[in-house]
């Protein structure tokens, strides 16, 4: 059982994406009055803690993922009285509260970066990352945005060009410069004052750059020159993953020290050392707390995938921790990512849930994923995504996976606000999923069964994992000493003999005789060794 100071250990956070989740004003996006009245939804489901996308001042040129104030709170979603008041519902309720903190790049908006690029000599001249062109005038080297194009913007009055890892409107902070570093940290206190639970750290991999500005090379991965996105053809050697971002980890782990019970769960994104570096960033007591994959975001739904990533992590690491996520605000939702595997939504999500639900780590839940959702269709003139809007139609960009939270299928907008146009739609699919259909067997009522049991079940939180040898489709793998976990990843019934005697406690498609286990289409038993 883990702590009250390791209450994060094999906890359960529920990702709020704030824009979306519930509208108290008729404005059209939500705000955190509206995250204040919904929290009951929240607690009632049974998690440990809740985790807010960015709400602090921002031109929102990347959704408030573009800081200008670190220290306030965007008008778009209320006051900093609103904040306090969502803090303290949540935590009356028994919800600890997690915010992001977006401290690789901040807004061009931002005080000091319109300071920095006035002159090179000005007291923040070097806050963030500024090179000299080529003689020819070309960028300093061949590194690349996410977003698209290169990751240099030219600035006239300087005479040099700023680097920005994402768009051009989100410069990178210098790391190298200790008085950034401390900035940020102050910046981080302020939060911590005021009483929040942790952090999820933005693209925490990013922080630090190569200071000799060396070229990345060619990505030599197979799929890598059939990417959508440039960036992706790059080998990121020295753009990101610097050593030195373990330094600045660790000033900011000593700080939250200094506080009782609070975490930090870190976004760690790469092509070719994900595992390796969430393993590095969590290792001891001294850097992160917890990693956030990106290894189970993508399309592969396979016993394989799933079993080497967790075999990987606990083997790279084994005294750091993950936390592992089927969907966030930037990836599609993974019932729409993996339906192919399924006859049935509903099915398929309910299977998911119990599979991510009974993984060894700490688990992220995105609002919506307890409805069964799939991502929105939209066209291209309601995109308000820069990454689907400058690689569309290739890339649909993330507007799919952030249309508004939908509360009641009767009313407009699914009930998320009272409008006459929402920031993105609200369309019949989601809608008719909304929280006020989903009785008796609904998937919202399975995610209450399936949490109340990783609460009740030590095992299901703490266990050390074992995997068991079944043949494809069949993921199955014990918790702990008490705890068994069969998963039929596929449309077609299979039978399998576990090694071990299965008690079910929770099951769907599934039916036991002897020894032998019957799963139907996404079909799975979790239950107790008997």
């Amino acid at each position: 059982m883990a702590s009250k100071q390791d209450w994060w250990r094999g906890s359960v956070t529920y990702q709020i994406y704030p824009r979306s989740f519930m509208d108290s004003d008729g404005d059209g996006i939500g705000d955190l009055k509206g995250i204040t009245q919904r929290l009951d939804h929240i607690a009632a489901l049974g998690v440990d803690a809740i985790w807010l996308s960015p709400v602090f001042p921002s031109p929102m040129a990347d959704m408030g993922y573009d800081v200008s104030d670190y220290c306030d709170i965007d008008p778009t979603f209320g006051t900093m009285d609103d904040f306090d008041a969502m803090l303290d519902k949540a935590h009356a309720l028994g919800l600890k509260v997690i915010i992001d903190q977006v401290l690789s790049h901040a807004s061009d908006q931002h005080p000091f970066f319109l300071e920095s690029r006035q002159s090179r000599d000005n007291p923040k001249a070097d806050w963030f990352v500024w090179a000299d062109p080529k003689p020819d005038g070309t960028p300093p080297n061949n590194w690349l945005a996410i977003f698209g194009g290169s990751s240099w913007e030219w600035d006239a009055r300087r005479r040099q060009y700023y680097f920005h890892n994402f768009l051009r409107e989100q410069p990178d902070w210098n790391f190298h410069n200790p008085e950034v570093q401390d900035y940020l940290l102050d910046c981080v206190r302020f939060w911590l004052d005021r009483g929040v639970d942790g952090f999820r750290l933005d693209t925490v991999n990013f922080y630090v750059h190569d200071k000799m500005l060396r070229d990345n090379a060619a990505n030599p991965l197979p799929w890598a020159q059939q990417a959508v996105r440039p960036f992706e053809m790059q080998y990121t050697l020295f753009s990101k993953n610097q050593p030195e971002n373990i330094q600045f980890l660790e000033r900011l782990r000593a700080l939250l020290d200094e506080y009782d019970d609070r975490t930090m769960v870190g976004e760690v994104g790469d092509s070719h050392h994900s595992i390796d570096l969430m393993g590095e960033y969590t290792s001891g007591s001294k850097r992160l707390h917890m990693a956030y994959s990106f290894e189970l975001l993508g399309p592969d739904f396979s016993p394989q995938h799933f079993r080497s990533r967790i075999e990987a992590f606990f083997k790279g690491a084994p005294d750091g921790w993950p936390c592992w996520a089927f969907s966030n605000h930037d990836v599609p939702r993974h019932v729409g990512r993996w339906l192919d595997h399924a006859k049935d939504q509903d099915a398929l999500a309910k299977q998911a849930a119990a599979l991510l639900l009974s993984f060894e780590g700490s688990i992220c839940l995105y609002q919506g994923e307890e409805l069964g959702q799939i991502d929105t269709v939209l066209s291209f003139e309601e995109l308000t995504d820069p990454e689907g809007i400058n690689f569309w139609p290739e890339k649909t960009g993330r507007d799919g996976c952030r249309t508004p939270m939908v509360w009641d299928k009767d009313a407009p907008n699914g009930g998320f606000s009272k409008a006459n146009r929402t920031w993105l739609p609200v369309k019949p699919p989601q809608q008719a999923r909304a929280v006020s259909t989903q009785g008796k067997n609904s998937v919202l009522e399975f995610y209450k069964e399936m949490l109340a049991l990783r609460r009740a079940e030590a095992d299901l939180r703490d266990g050390k994992t074992v995997f068991l040898d079944f043949p494809e489709p069949v993921l199955g793998f014990r918790r702990g000493e008490g705890m068994v976990c069969i998963y039929n990843l596929s449309a077609a019934p299979v039978t399998v003999e576990p090694p071990i005697g299965v008690d079910p406690v929770l099951h769907e498609a599934a039916g036991i005789k002897g020894r032998t286990l019957q799963l139907g289409a996404s079909g799975f038993v979790v239950g107790r060794v008997s």
